[in-house]
């Protein structure tokens, strides 16, 4: 049994922010299911939006925001976080040089998508994910203690004082062990490894989301999933995201024969927000056509884009054929565990934060570059939080458990197959016919029999983790009889205010 003041389950911006503004006096742990490097924090290429410019102003982004979450966002907490973005960016530039800056020595500042401005902070043009993660485990102090390759799957429950109290975990070999903590914080991410097509990394598999259900918190909007539009596509699989930046410096989507298929769609054309981007693309691949972005009006586009230079030369596509083939993919999860601002749900002492949560920062839609924005937001938020209340509780009598149970398997069809009919029945498009059809097949599975998990390895937990995800988005999916962002309904094609909007 281990015991500390804040106990962190994942590894990403959101959880490392939190954890270097702890107050060194503060014992902290993180866990991490495998190493530091690998999540989506990560891999994030786009940037950090901030209204830094000149003519720009965070009612400005303000007004975006909502608009590309389809107003379903709570708009006192997408003001507060958009107030303070400017305070966050304009910190991390004074402690770090991460960010790219002009020849005058100013804040080069790109477009996305849905956008109005350019407000987009990069980092060695689309590094912005690696070169922050390497920042915040610089400033990691003595008092945290970061252990990786340990699985945490159940929360600890103590339910006299009806509060959260630890996780337990399984080391690779099965061996399970205690974890307790005054604070549990999930920031395991979202569950993008659902769908066959994904810019997640592949540990991204709605664990956290899974675990706080099976607790009993409150678990809110998870259909709605935003599906980037350009994912790179080469012989029927994903290789890598091409970032939002590359449309905003100029690239459009064509067709083979070069034909702009978003001329008309949008008043934003390729630069429209998310879920139309992608249900275009979508609908042209359903109409038998190859996508391509057309990168030949982005000058020295391998020096701004230098990592996806990489990953297109290592599938054979280079930046002198003019065009990257692409497809879209589950990127982000809107919805997730219910929280406030800083990250509270409602089982006392669990906290989550970042794309594991929702706090109606997103609404129906994230718009592009705001995810490291919330988890830097949510991390020293919570940090300044915990460190006001500095209070302790004491442990109550501790259940015994084994260390080590003789494994199971796990009665489910391969997560493949779960992969395979989300993206058809649960994918960009969407209809009571399809979705009633997935329902039905993930209750005859009986998941609710499947909650005993010590007696399971790590990879069959992962699998229930995974399906009982794909039932809470399948079962959301269903009940929301309109359209709205991610969520797209071809039996409900349009947006219901009146029933839906909040």
């Amino acid at each position: 049994m281990e015991m500390y003041d804040v106990l962190i389950i994942g590894s990403g911006v959101a959880a490392l922010q939190l954890a270097s503004c702890l107050s060194d006096e503060i014992n902290v742990k993180i866990l991490t299911k495998s190493r530091i490097h690998i999540g989506n924090s990560y891999l994030a290429q786009g940037g950090i939006a901030a209204a830094l410019g000149i003519d720009d102003n965070p009612s400005k982004h303000f007004k975006d925001t909502l608009e590309a979450g389809r107003f379903h966002n709570k708009e006192e907490i997408v003001r507060t976080i958009l107030n303070e973005a400017p305070t966050l960016i304009g910190e991390l530039s004074k402690q770090s040089s991460i960010f790219d800056k002009d020849r005058n020595g100013n804040l080069s500042l790109g477009l996305e998508g849905a956008h109005s401005e350019k407000r987009i902070v990069h980092s060695e043009g689309d590094r912005i994910g690696k070169n922050l993660i390497e920042y915040l485990i610089s400033k990691l102090t003595k008092n945290i203690k970061i252990e990786e390759n340990v699985f945490a799957y159940e929360l600890i429950m103590d339910h006299k004082q009806k509060r959260c109290m630890g996780v337990k975990a399984k080391n690779p070999d099965g061996t399970i062990h205690l974890y307790y903590g005054n604070y549990v914080v999930l920031a395991t991410g979202g569950c993008g490894q659902l769908y066959p097509y994904t810019s997640s990394a592949t540990t991204v598999t709605g664990d956290g989301i899974a675990m706080a259900f099976l607790a009993g918190a409150e678990i809110t909007d998870m259909e709605f999933i935003q599906f980037h539009p350009t994912l790179l596509y080469i012989d029927g699989e994903t290789k890598g995201l091409i970032s939002e930046a590359v449309r905003g410096e100029g690239a459009i989507l064509v067709t083979e024969d070069g034909t702009p298929i978003m001329e008309g769609v949008h008043h934003l054309k390729d630069l429209a927000p998310r879920h139309i981007v992608s249900q275009t693309i979508f609908n042209y691949i359903e109409n038998g056509y190859k996508i391509f972005l057309d990168i030949r009006g982005i000058k020295n586009f391998e020096n701004r884009f230098p990592s996806i230079t990489a990953i297109c030369q290592e599938h054979g596509i280079h930046a002198s054929d003019g065009r990257i083939p692409v497809v879209p993919g589950s990127h982000f999860l809107m919805g997730g565990i219910r929280t406030d601002l800083i990250g509270r749900t409602s089982i006392n002492g669990l906290f989550a934060i970042a794309e594991a949560a929702c706090t109606g920062f997103h609404g129906a839609n994230r718009l592009a570059s705001s995810s490291l924005l919330e988890g830097l937001y949510q991390g020293k938020k919570l940090a300044q939080w915990i460190q006001s209340i500095s209070k302790k509780y004491p442990l109550p009598e501790l259940p015994k458990f084994p260390d080590f149970y003789h494994e199971k398997k796990v009665p489910l069809p391969d997560v493949q197959v779960l992969k395979d009919r989300m993206m058809k029945r649960v994918g960009i498009v969407r209809s009571k016919k399809l979705l009633e059809k997935q329902l039905n097949w993930l209750q005859q599975l009986k998941l609710e029999e499947l909650t005993e998990l010590d007696s399971y390895s790590v990879e069959d937990i992962t699998s229930i983790f995974m399906y009982i995800n794909a039932f809470l988005i399948t079962h959301a999916a269903l009940i929301r009889t309109e359209s709205r962002g991610g969520h797209f309904r071809s039996d409900f094609p349009y947006e219901n205010d009146e029933k839906w909007q909040k």
